[in-house]
């Protein structure tokens, strides 16, 4: 099964993950279109990370199911992972490998040939500007060049859906206009694309579709304009979230 052209290309149903007492994913249901660049966004411990760890297949739900482009993540991990690119937080590679040697081993993994694997490696390096790390490890890598080479990672194999945790995270600007530009290139070629953030000007900028998190639950979800309304989306997420605004009271002592 490799997944239907009319679905969407990420459903999530009810999902739940408990963590003790805590309910970290309140039954969650979330549906992104196909072809969207879709971002998911929220305050610090909303639970984004969580909710897209149990949507690629990485972190097991309480309940609930997902499915990419039709196929269960859960019932058939093979086949969806093969329409998954994947940048997830803080994601463990084999560090004492090149970039080069990382991407070549993870394609070949991928079932990929050696003539295929070693051009797409090479274009990626070069698109994402790391052929001169060519000789560095991993491990000795910056961490914004950590973030390009597992995004390199996640489109290697040419997946249909593109999810990505805080991928500006720790990026210079100049890298991260490069990253914009193929993210960009990827959707308007027909892929599909879902970001974790909680900068609003960069979701705002980059995003066409959006789901808002908070505590646990989607308290908002659709297009950008029908989310964010007349004002800013910044605005609307202090709105819907509940955030206090205003100045900060106490901390007399900073200005003594």
């Amino acid at each position: 099964m490799h997944g239907s052209e009319r679905s969407p290309a990420l459903r999530l149903d009810g999902l739940v993950k408990r963590f003790g007492d805590k309910v970290a994913v309140d039954h969650i249901d979330l549906v992104v279109p196909a072809g969207s660049f879709f971002g998911l966004v929220g305050p610090n411990g909303a639970g984004k990370t969580t909710t897209l760890s149990m949507a690629v297949g990485l972190l097991r739900p309480d309940g609930g199911s997902a499915r990419v482009f039709g196929v269960d993540v859960w019932g058939d991990p093979v086949a969806a992972k093969r329409l998954l690119g994947v940048l997830p937080d803080g994601m463990a590679m084999p560090e004492r490998l090149t970039g080069r040697e990382l991407l070549t081993y993870l394609g070949r993994l991928r079932g990929l040939d050696q003539a295929t694997v070693a051009g797409r490696v090479q274009e990626l390096l070069e698109v994402l500007e790391l052929t001169e790390a060519e000789g560095t490890l991993v491990i000795d890598y910056s961490a914004g060049m950590r973030k390009k080479i597992t995004l390199a990672t996640a489109l290697l194999h040419t997946p249909r859906l593109l999810v990505l945790d805080e991928p500006f995270e720790s990026v210079d600007p100049v890298s991260a206009m490069t990253i914009r530009a193929i993210l960009g290139r990827f959707v308007d070629a027909g892929g599909s694309v879902v970001i974790s953030s909680h900068v609003m000007v960069l979701v705002e900028q980059l995003c066409d579709h959006l789901g808002l998190i908070a505590r646990g639950r989607i308290v908002a979800v659709g297009t950008l304009d029908e989310v964010r309304g007349q004002g800013s989306l910044e605005e609307a997420f202090v709105r819907l979230v509940g955030a206090r605004t205003g100045e900060a009271e106490g901390l007399s002592w900073l200005g003594s």
